[in-house]
């Protein structure tokens, strides 16, 4: 979570992520490549957006292969609409 997102406190960061957890918003508009990693929703007058992207184990680059495990770490990032 984004310092835009932990500014808002404890309780609203717990909401937020539970928004996220509960996401299935999903269409064709929003989710061209059917990959579920990324959504959009309000939440009390903001606008959340949260993103996952798949690095290598290091952070450092892109992973190759998104769908192994083996050589990608996952990152979820959620900020309000406004950081981005």
């Amino acid at each position: 979570m984004t310092s835009g997102i932990t500014g808002l406190g404890l309780p609203t960061c717990i909401e937020i992520g539970k928004k996220v957890m509960q996401f299935d918003d999903f269409s064709e508009d929003n989710n061209p490549f059917e990959e579920h990693d990324f959504g959009s929703f309000k939440h009390d007058g903001h606008t959340i957006f949260w993103k996952i992207d798949y690095y290598t184990p290091d952070l450092k680059h892109g992973s190759p292969d998104p769908s192994d495990p083996g050589v990608t770490s996952r990152v979820l990032t959620v900020m309000l609409a406004s950081e981005y």
